[in-house]
């Protein structure tokens, strides 16, 4: 059978394999069809109409995105139908829709918007049919305004082929169809991990991130305030696309200029907390393998699983509360910048830390909500205070009318802000096991790891789960236990491949010693807080991007960098000592998983209100 296909479209002629869509085989000769529903990360599902094509001897239009090539298939994408097709949806969308785009979050970045200036719809043609809905305030991180949704359904797949929550459902039928949670409760009362997936996949500016721009702003603005900031790895080679350059250009040097211009007091790095997060992990990995091979054998509970992406942790807490105690009691590097910035850095600078205020800059909108954690106060006050993420960076850089392509290279702020090549790769999937394998491997064999250049290749990549093992062969004396130990690890990105590893956790089937888990396809660098689109080619591409920055860095193994050194010499003393429990170690809990039997309330909208009222 014939694996290659010969059509025509627009009469040029181009082959493509057997089961490419209309769609894809348009790209092939530089023609764009446009979508509202289709994304490269779903399935394919047809509901928007946009796309639709003129297919000769059909009667009707085709969906290009859901329909596959045959051969002989002649293909017309823009005809006079075609056109009117097009505008008629357009127009069919508009007129439900609350086109109030001045005062949208997302315009000049909405896809309905887009459209409807590239096909220059004039005058009102149809009766408006908008209605009024309720705006959902009820997340930390999340926005959901139904008066934006134009129900292409993008959010609905995102949250369950990509995370497995499914958060989120289509409810009811025809014109009364709606994107809703369970029994159409706020956000904050259902199973959502806040990981701002929808967000990031929602053509409209019906899922958006709950903004903190104008607290920051006004914070700067104080002069009784001192304001840090700290930027995690993967904003870097990402927030360059907000300005039009290509994805994965790394902006560093341009980043931290920015920032002082914006005028924030201290500008910091979180990768120096990221490689604080390895001592501590790294050796809370080995005191539990200590626990369970030593000569004192003893209940040790492994594997081991990461604690530095916080969709993540609300997930384990609400899908998998019996397997709380495998995660690591580390909190995140955001959290333990926040601490660390509020103690040691307060004393060091002689600033009273209640007049201190901490903003991250992130790749995440979960990262939102882990910063309202009440857990996170180890510090004596709230260890950060304000969450941006990347496109917020990028409003404020606007706003600030600065240039963002002109800026000069600038170094970020010392006492935290000198990190390592491992600090980097935390963005990308494998990145927080890569960084700390290289750090476990050294401490107890006393070499590197035995991949050249440090570079672990079986743990990157984008599959959704990957596995390695490290085989232990001469330890050093204090770790001869571990003598002829693989050491089985396991990485997991996506919720839905998360879902596979702990399933085998909770079995007791799991082979694996360690196991990391990022919430977002690509990890980091995939989050829901980075610029729009994100595909899985620009994941790449910004992946490729940290990898090089590792490459280039002087230190690239947590344990080398000499400010964390000194970090512990003068203040926290050792790893999983007194201080850095206090400081740097957490705990979590079950969430209620809201079932049909739980009463509810629904939501009511009174007429010039914006709250969500139950």
């Amino acid at each position: 059978m014939d694996t290659m296909i010969t059509l025509t479209i627009n009469e040029l002629p181009v082959e493509v394999p057997r089961g490419t869509s209309i769609l894809e085989a348009a790209k092939q000769l530089g023609l764009t069809i446009p979508t509202l529903c289709h994304h490269e990360d779903l399935c394919v599902a047809g509901n928007c109409r946009v796309c639709v094509v003129e297919q000769q001897g059909s009667r009707l239009l085709v969906a290009a995105c859901s329909t596959p090539v045959t051969q002989g298939m002649v293909i017309f994408t823009n005809t006079a139908r075609v056109r009117q097709a097009r505008k008629h949806i357009i127009e069919l969308l508009l007129s439900e829709h609350d086109a109030d785009c001045t005062r949208c979050y997302r315009n000049g970045s909405c896809e309905l918007q887009a459209l409807a200036v590239k096909y220059r719809l004039e005058g009102r043609n149809l009766l408006e049919l908008r209605h009024t809905h309720a705006i959902d305030l009820s997340s930390p991180a999340i926005v959901k305004d139904d008066g934006k949704c134009i129900r292409c359904q993008r959010c609905v797949r995102t949250c369950s082929q990509i995370q497995g929550v499914n958060a989120l459902t289509v409810a009811h039928k025809g014109e009364k169809m709606r994107i809703e949670t369970f029994c159409n409760l706020p956000l904050d009362r259902v199973f959502c991990t806040t990981c701002g997936q929808c967000v990031a996949h929602c053509p409209t500016g019906a899922l958006v991130e709950k903004t903190s721009v104008e607290q920051v702003w006004s914070a700067l603005g104080n002069p009784k305030k001192h304001v840090v900031v700290q930027t995690a790895p993967a904003v870097r080679v990402a927030l360059g696309e907000e300005f039009g350059l290509e994805p994965g250009t790394r902006v560093t040097g341009r980043m931290v200029t920015a920032l002082r211009r914006l005028g924030f007091h201290a500008v910091f790095d979180t990768n120096f907390t990221a490689d604080l997060t390895i001592i501590e992990e790294g050796n809370e990995l080995l005191s539990r393998l200590t626990t369970a091979l030593g000569a004192q054998k003893g209940k040790a509970v492994l594997p081991m699983a990461t604690s530095c992406s916080p969709g993540w942790i609300r997930y384990m807490e609400f899908a998998y509360p019996d397997l709380l105690e495998h995660l690591s009691t580390c909190k995140s590097p955001q959290q333990m910048f926040g601490a660390v910035a509020k103690t040691y850095y307060a004393q060091q600078a002689k600033v009273d830390p209640a007049t201190m205020v901490v903003v991250s800059v992130m790749p995440c909108t979960a990262k939102k909500s882990e910063a309202d954690r009440p857990e996170m106060r180890s510090s004596g006050f709230k260890d950060v205070d304000y969450v941006l993420t990347t496109r917020e960076l990028a409003l404020m850089i606007h706003q600030a009318g600065i240039d963002f392509a002109a800026l000069p290279e600038g170094p970020c702020d010392s006492l935290l802000g000198t990190h390592s090549g491992a600090g980097v790769i935390f963005g990308a999937t494998g990145g927080v096991m890569e960084a700390a394998l290289r750090t476990a491997y050294e401490l107890v064999t006393g070499r590197e790891v035995p991949f050249t250049n440090l570079e672990i290749l079986p743990v990157r990549g984008m599959e959704g789960v990957r596995e390695a093992t490290l085989p232990i062969r001469d330890p050093l004396p204090a770790w001869n236990f571990l003598e002829g130990v693989d050491l089985r690890v396991a990485i997991a990105h996506g919720l839905t491949n998360a879902k596979k590893v702990m399933d085998q956790v909770r079995a007791g089937t799991s082979p694996y010693h360690f196991i990391e888990v990022m919430t977002c396809p690509g990890g980091c660098l995939g989050g829901g807080g980075q610029p729009i689109p994100t595909t899985p080619e620009i994941r790449r591409k910004r992946a490729e991007a940290l990898y090089a920055e590792d490459r280039d860095l002087p230190v690239r193994k947590s344990h080398n960098n000499p400010q964390v050194q000194e970090l512990y010499a003068n203040f926290l003393k050792k790893p999983l000592g007194e201080r850095s429990h206090a400081l740097l170690h957490t705990h979590y809990h079950a969430r209620e998983r809201i079932g049909a039997d739980v009463p509810f309330t629904p939501m009511a909208y009174a007429e010039g209100e914006s709250e969500l009222r139950l």
